[in-house]
């Protein structure tokens, strides 16, 4: 797959909006402010294709990018206390609608905070793709911001932290260095790849 030609497309505010799913979709989940624009960005090998925010919530749509003739798909996310209620409503719907809809979903990429424990919310979201057997991998963002004893120490902890989510890949991924960043690809590909 050529991530060279990544191109945004559309971003979607309702999730009535969401266009039919015609290909492959692999989509990424996580709390505001974990790295999901930077870790697309990092995939496209540009620098701001996803637009990164330093304002956690300010984005609450779906954007569509389109990679070589599959879609990715960049999730709101979630987790934000300041925002409205109303504003709160419209995020779950958005993600309620996207997820009910008959997608060509192949992988989920759920990013999870390397230096922290997992959020309420992260376990929550692992619990759906898990009991809606929807195929999902756990990136865990920001890996350079932790010295090597610290690096070992939550990469053993966050195994058991994990432990619930059952046999699926982590991986710790920093976009500063690019860790990681050719393990997601390769998961993503064999994801597309491996149509039963």
């Amino acid at each position: 797959m050529n991530y060279n030609t990544a191109k945004f497309e559309q971003a979607f505010g309702i999730s009535s909006q969401v266009p039919e799913s015609t290909v492959p979709e692999i989509a990424f989940a996580g709390r505001s402010n974990v790295g999901k624009s930077s870790l697309l960005n990092k995939l496209f090998n540009r620098k701001q294709l996803a637009r990164v925010s330093s304002v956690p919530g300010k984005t609450v749509t779906i954007n569509f990018y389109d990679v070589d003739g599959v879609k990715f798909v960049d999730l709101p996310g979630y987790g934000y206390a300041k925002i409205s209620k109303q504003e709160k409503a419209r995020f779950a719907e958005l993600m309620e609608g996207y997820f009910s809809q008959k997608r060509q979903l192949r992988l989920v990429v759920q990013l999870v905070d390397m230096r922290h424990k997992p959020s309420e919310d992260d376990y929550c979201m692992l619990e759906f793709l898990k009991h809606n057997e929807i195929p999902f991998i756990i990136v865990m963002t920001k890996a350079d911001k932790l010295k090597v004893k610290e690096y070992k120490k939550r990469l053993e902890a966050s195994a058991e932290e994990l432990s619930a989510a059952g046999d699926v890949k982590i991986i710790p991924f920093s976009s500063v260095t690019g860790e990681g960043a050719d393990e997601i690809k390769k998961q993503i590909e064999e994801a597309i790849n491996n149509v039963q």
